[in-house]
């Protein structure tokens, strides 16, 4: 089932989010979905927070993607489709000593507002599965970028606390204008 994506200007976004506890259907249900909700706003990520849960949780794939990255899953290097759409429970990220590297990116509670973000280009992220295995992946590239904008989604922090200030300055505008479209809609539905 497609939800409800959350816009800037919502509280929950800026909310850390519980861990995950329970590795059950309902967990399979909120799986499946945030990756039909994904896949319809034609995103690789999403975070619980973006459809108003405060959950250490965040589905990704990246198989439509330019595989311009590297990556190893629990030390080896399987196809793709073997292991996503992947979901994250409880993700802690650790950037593994490389450059960082500067890319622009978007997100689907800001549509249509995009910037540059400077980021370590390696990481390791260590997680759970929807089953509650443990996980650890390895990444640089757009998929290290992508789970690393998703866990900071879970951790209360948006893209944009991580622009440089010239850089949110010029997208300032359309920031303020979103989180008063979003106050205004939420005052209504109240």
């Amino acid at each position: 089932m497609v939800l409800q994506i959350v816009q800037y200007g919502e509280k929950v976004l800026h909310q850390s989010g519980e861990p995950v506890t329970s590795f059950d259907d309902e967990l399979a249900e909120l799986f499946e979905d945030m990756v039909d909700t994904m896949y319809e706003a034609e995103g690789i990520g999403l975070a619980a927070q973006q459809i108003g849960k405060a959950l250490q949780f965040c589905v990704v794939d990246l198989q439509g993607a330019d595989p311009d990255f590297e990556y190893t899953l629990d030390g080896a290097t399987p196809p793709m489709e073997l292991f996503m759409p992947m979901g994250l429970c409880n993700p802690k990220v650790t950037p593994i000593e490389s450059p960082e590297t500067t890319y622009e990116e978007g997100c689907l509670s800001f549509p249509d507002i995009r910037g540059d973000v400077d980021r370590p280009d390696w990481i390791r992220c260590e997680y759970q599965d929807i089953d509650g295995a443990p996980h650890i992946i390895e990444c640089n590239g757009l998929l290290g970028r992508c789970i690393q904008h998703e866990v900071d989604h879970l951790n209360g922090i948006l893209f944009t606390d991580r622009m440089k200030k010239r850089v949110l300055k010029k997208i300032q505008l359309p920031i303020n204008q979103l989180k008063a479209r979003t106050q205004q809609r939420l005052k209504r539905e109240s």
